[in-house]
């Protein structure tokens, strides 16, 4: 008897964790190393996800129009689409309380580590203002405005040559809320509908996509064929997705050992109280999520889990909602009977727009460095109320900015940061894990939009089509 899809998965998961413990230990970085990790790369990056992504564009775009022209009415899609918002508004508000409590309960930042990476800094500022009463003839005491405009510029140019990823954060650091609202929201979503499948930009194909649907509605019997299209274009996705998940436990032992490899165990000694306050807090709101699951959704977690198991390893091997979207729309409709127009409504939307792991991911981190650096020189803010609402209200918005892909979280934490005043040069210090910690809050971004869906479906009347819609499961790969 042929094992079923999801034991593979998880057993070539576990296999990526020893395989990458092993080949972390290997000391002197071989020429044989490198190429490993080129094999993995080349298989699990650009080979499966590149398959996955391949698919996220028109997926999004049928589904949705599948989903809405399915609705019997204009009045029965507001109403999903009104409770489908609700729902990510409120998880992705409890999220970020989460976080926030866990934070300041825990306290990472004021820790014995801490006091030693604060020592450290206070030192190197002292070291940065003898280079610039060297370099400018001038005391730094007397300057301070021009000190730190001088020492800004002098720590971007050490980050950015010591981190590649820098340069993408700090690309935003200088935009205002309204701007940041404008070119990351608006414009995406009034993008020319060619133009944005081909970026693959999710906010215009969803727009775009509503508007087909809404229209194909309107028009009626005359638009029976383009629905009839769009229907069967679906199930020809569904059906490229079964086909594509046939290579996934190989593909996710090589992502998995990849970064373990990359990441190293030395790396989480100086920031294992950091990564447990993340990873405790997005256990608390897991077991939220399987509450609401069980209380709202009425589904048994049991179920629910053994449901999306498949989903959720693929997101946390990818670290992409996005190009998990086929395989969570396939475990939702497939094994948990969720009706298909709602999953094709929700699941596209809520993985451009539901990111709860992030949210709270991007409220602990900024917080956890306040902690450490709060006070000193260049960071002119310390933990009073006010800045803790700040970090709160912009976690939850810069977290519906995030796109679905490896390392956004990066990208939207600038507008946290900025916010309270935190200077954007502290952000490499927590680099060196966040592809690890990507994995849980990536895969607590797929759960929560999985549970959105179960949960207006059962508001949908989604109990009634339980069976029915499980009978039609295909068999697995």
């Amino acid at each position: 008897m042929r094992p079923r899809l999801h034991n593979l998965i998880f057993v070539f998961m576990a296999l990526g964790v020893v395989v990458g413990g092993l080949l972390a230990r290997v000391e002197g970085n071989p020429a044989w190393l490198g190429t490993v990790l080129d094999v993995f790369d080349f298989i699990g990056r650009e080979v499966f996800i590149g398959l996955l992504k391949m698919i996220i564009a028109p997926l999004i775009l049928v589904s949705i129009v599948a989903g809405v022209t399915s609705i019997p009415s204009f009045e029965d899609a507001g109403r999903i689409g009104v409770r489908t918002l609700a729902y990510y508004v409120t998880t992705t508000t409890i999220a970020v309380v989460i976080g926030l409590v866990f934070v300041l309960t825990i306290q990472p930042g004021n820790q014995s580590h801490a006091e030693n990476l604060r020592a450290k800094r206070t030192a190197e500022l002292e070291e940065r203002r003898t280079e610039f009463e060297q370099a400018t003839g001038k005391p730094s005491r007397d300057n301070e405005p021009e000190f730190l405009s001088w020492l800004a510029a002098r720590e971007g140019e050490t980050q950015s040559a010591a981190h590649e990823k820098y340069e993408r954060v700090t690309a935003k650091r200088d935009r205002g809320t309204y701007q940041s609202f404008i070119e990351d929201i608006v414009r995406p979503m009034l993008m020319n509908p060619f133009e944005a499948l081909a970026r693959r930009n999710s906010l215009g194909i969803i727009f775009w996509s509503l508007l087909l649907g809404l229209a194909c509605m309107a028009v009626g019997p005359k638009a029976r064929p383009l629905i009839d299209l769009f229907q069967s274009a679906n199930g020809v996705i569904m059906k490229l997705t079964m086909w594509l998940m046939a290579i996934s436990p190989v593909a996710i032992f090589c992502l998995i050992a990849a970064v373990i490899v990359r990441q190293g165990p030395e790396v989480f000694a100086s920031l294992a109280w950091y990564c447990g306050t993340v990873i405790a807090g997005i256990g608390a709101h897991v077991a939220v999520l399987l509450a609401i699951c069980a209380v709202i959704g009425r589904m048994n977690p049991i179920t629910f889990l053994r449901g999306i198991r498949e989903a959720w390893a693929i997101a946390f091997a990818t670290r992409s909602s996005a190009a998990t979207l086929p395989v969570t729309v396939r475990c939702l409709t497939q094994k948990l009977g969720v009706r298909p127009r709602v999953a094709n409504f929700t699941l596209p939307v809520g993985a451009t727009v539901n990111m709860d792991g992030t949210a709270l991911y991007e409220g602990v981190a900024v917080i956890f460095l306040i902690q450490i650096y709060g006070g000193m020189d260049d960071v002119g803010i310390t933990l009073a109320g006010g800045a803790i609402l700040v970090i709160f209200i912009t976690a939850v918005l810069a977290s519906v900015g995030a796109a679905a892909v490896p390392d956004a979280g990066l990208v939207t934490m600038v507008l946290v940061a900025t916010a309270v005043h935190l200077p954007v040069y502290y952000l490499p210090f927590i680099f060196g894990v966040d592809a690890f910690l990507d994995m849980f809050r990536t895969s607590t971004n797929v759960m929560g939009d999985a549970i959105g869906a179960v949960v207006v479906d059962r508001f949908e009347g989604g109990d009634e089509t339980v069976s029915e819609a499980a009978s039609a499961e295909s068999p697995e790969p």
